[in-house]
């Protein structure tokens, strides 16, 4: 059977979005539609439902490297920032997002807290190993 490895990132996290808007324990809180995803960023950001493609992000990249924290998974969604004629700075993502995706993960049932970090759940990894082989197909 396919894995999510074996599929690409983007095509999978696209239809992993679509899944996460089906979950009710993943919702945007209200502050969502106002606040920049870390601090390498200018702006909040454009598309309506990042805080979906965020949470799919996360899952995959706990799939992936999995156990990971909250400070490893900071630095997987920092950047560079631009801080005029001084040289670029690497900045961490938003812990906040980060932790508030992680909780409503967990509370769905996707993931589960080990002692070294959040590990993909057996729920987690059959939802998406489901959706890389209806890709392939």
């Amino acid at each position: 059977m396919t894995t999510a490895i074996e599929v690409g990132a983007q095509q999978l996290l696209e239809a992993l979005r679509e899944e996460m808007k089906k979950v009710k324990d993943i919702q945007p809180p209200e502050w969502s539609l106002y606040v920049k995803t870390g601090m390498n960023r200018q702006r909040p950001p454009e598309q309506d439902d990042w805080w979906y493609m965020r949470s799919a992000a996360v899952l995959r990249k706990i799939y992936l490297y999995g156990p990971v924290g909250t400070q490893r998974l900071r630095k997987m969604f920092g950047g560079k920032k631009n801080r005029g004629h001084k040289p670029e700075h690497f900045y961490p993502g938003s812990g906040s997002i980060i932790r508030k995706i992680l909780q409503q993960l967990e509370k769905a049932d996707l993931i589960k807290t080990k002692k070294r970090g959040r590990m993909i759940s057996p729920k987690g990894q059959k939802l998406l190993d489901n959706l890389a082989h209806k890709m392939v197909k």
